[in-house]
């Protein structure tokens, strides 16, 4: 059994009267100081139903502010194909008697370039970059020299697709300045197959560079990577066993020989139309050329920019005693084209 504090019984009454008399006459205690010690209360003195601090008078203790102290941040997000590098431990930092202290880099700043330089070659294979605070995300599609990858066939091939389709597959390359009339003869001739039961689908230039190639401008550069991309597009297209149109500027000839070389057995088909600028910028269908001479267009094919004739293209449409050839009659030469040479049987 515990034991309690000693305590008397007192009437009500006289309690309250002492108490009223006591706070009248008796001034009231100074404060107390929440800094001062409470002096130690045994436990078998402790009353038996209070065991907290506040019921025996004691000071409020004041609350502890804690403290965390965390690393700065260090975002990676990596795929990793193989065993990381250990970090190296920094070296001690280094002294120096005269000079100025900037012109020295501390070993831990160079050791932190090191580990970052480590994350960014550890995720290169994968188009992924994500090193340090505050950086920015870089991703890349284009991640070229993969030595991880196979190509995978399957069951159906393009001999299958070409019987089931009975025709064969192959990239009717249209070339010209602007204005000489692709797009038209472009889709004269998708027209044209289809009246004849042949599937063909058409890339055109601008649809494009609406979407697949909508990032690229039109510096050199940019102007072989747009090609690059459409003649990958247009292999595919051939190896499904279409009809391929593509009708682009592409006004450098090893562009256009690239494509070619992606293809084999004479399945990419050159179209040139050779017609002269005089007459390409007389229609000027998207007022272009008027833009390029006002110089409000830099680098225009044909006005500041060069294009390079094909040597050896497999079909040349130009102007006939001075008259350009109606777009059924420039379908029909390549039309004819195709079935000279068995594009379009099984």
């Amino acid at each position: 059994m515990e034991a309690s504090l000693p305590f008397h019984h007192h009437h009500p009454a006289a309690s309250s009267t002492a108490a009223h008399h006591a706070a009248r006459l008796t001034p009231p205690p100074p404060p107390r100081d929440p800094r001062a010690t409470a002096r130690w209360v045994p436990p078998a003195a402790a009353p038996a139903r209070s065991r907290s601090p506040a019921n025996l008078g004691l000071p409020p203790h004041p609350p502890r502010r804690l403290r965390l102290r965390l690393a700065p941040p260090r975002i990676t997000a990596a795929v990793t194909g193989g065993p990381r590098r250990p970090r190296r431990r920094a070296p001690p930092p280094l002294e120096c008697a005269g000079g100025s202290s900037s012109s020295l880099r501390r070993p831990r700043e160079e050791e932190e370039e090191e580990e970052e330089e480590e994350e960014r070659s550890s995720t290169a294979h994968a188009g992924v970059s994500l090193v340090g605070e505050n950086k920015v995300l870089q991703m890349s599609s284009t991640v070229p020299k993969a030595s991880n990858i196979f190509w995978h066939d399957c069951a159906v091939g393009q001999a299958d697709r070409q019987k089931l389709l009975k025709q064969k597959g192959c990239v009717v390359w249209i070339t010209g300045l602007s204005g000489s009339g692709k797009s038209t003869l472009a889709c004269t001739l998708d027209r044209e197959l289809h009246t004849r039961g042949k599937l063909s689908y058409v890339l055109d230039g601008d649809n494009l560079r609406h979407g697949l190639n909508k990032d690229l401008g039109f510096k050199a550069e940019d102007r072989a990577e747009n090609i690059r991309r459409v003649g990958e597009v247009a292999k595919l297209f051939a190896d499904a066993g279409l009809v391929c149109i593509a009708s682009f500027i592409s006004p450098y000839r090893r562009d256009r020989e690239s494509c070619r070389a992606l293809l084999s057995d004479g399945s990419f088909i050159e179209v040139f139309l050779n017609m002269p600028l005089e007459l390409c910028e007389s229609r000027d269908p998207k007022g272009l050329y008027k833009l390029a001479r006002a110089g409000k267009i830099k680098g225009f094919t044909g006005i500041d920019d060069p294009y390079e004739s094909p040597l050896n293209s497999e079909i040349e449409i130009k102007e006939v005693d001075g008259v350009c050839p109606s777009p059924s009659d420039m379908a029909g030469q390549v039309v004819t084209y195709l079935e000279e040479k068995g594009f379009l049987h099984d």
